[in-house]
């Protein structure tokens, strides 16, 4: 997980500021999972803020470059990340595809959808990682298309450790601009949260199926 504290900083910030990222423990969200977390996060919410996406585009922009060279097409994981995958494609003067999460059943029946030739290098673009299975299931989608797949870049990790062997195993190096340590330690800087609510959310990291508010 690679990332530069001041851009993690920031962008936790920004993410807090137009509630992208909510903090709640003591009303906790309940995930599609089941898992009942004290953090909602949907950084589709940038897309609704010009000077905010900009932001996220040119630091995405500048560190694709320097962490993975400039790839041949930059691929977005659907649907959370084809808006943002699209303003980095653009401002790099780069091709633009997406990753369904699975084929489609009709038609082609892709799961890959725009232009891609065997062997071109690509970086992902994705909003969030958790688990990171479903971005890597991208990332298996593109290889699958004969895909030289450099990287993914993300907005956000929880930073669980079950994500890093995932991308480990997986051989897929990952940026992240800010990530779940940073986030709180600007949420209690900024008084979003309290030092005892920061202990409950670091808790909630370590055994998120189990979490309850009670601990």
């Amino acid at each position: 997980m690679i990332f530069n504290k001041d851009t993690a900083i920031k962008t936790a910030e920004l993410l807090l500021q137009i509630n992208a990222i909510k903090l709640n423990s003591k009303n906790p969200f309940t995930w599609a999972s089941g898992w009942k977390s004290p953090i909602y996060c949907d950084n589709r919410v940038i897309l609704s803020f010009p000077a905010i996406r900009n932001f996220i585009r040119d630091e995405f922009s500048k560190n694709i470059e320097k962490q993975f060279g400039k790839p041949d097409v930059i691929a977005g994981v659907a649907t959370g990340a084809i808006g943002a995958g699209v303003l980095v494609a653009q401002e790099l003067g780069l091709p633009f595809v997406y990753v369904r999460p699975e084929p489609k059943k009709h038609g082609r029946m892709n799961q890959v959808e725009g232009f891609l030739q065997k062997g071109q290098n690509v970086v992902v673009v994705e909003d969030l990682i958790s688990t990171g299975k479903s971005s890597l299931l991208a990332v298996e989608a593109l290889r699958n298309e004969g895909a030289n797949v450099k990287g993914m870049a993300a907005i956000f990790t929880y930073g669980f450790p079950v994500a890093e062997e995932n991308f480990k195993e997986a051989k897929v190096d990952l940026f992240t601009l800010s990530d779940y340590e940073n986030l709180l330690d600007l949420a209690v800087t900024k008084e979003y949260i309290t030092e005892n609510e920061q202990d409950l959310l670091k808790d909630w990291r370590k055994n998120p199926a189990e979490w309850s508010v009670e601990i």
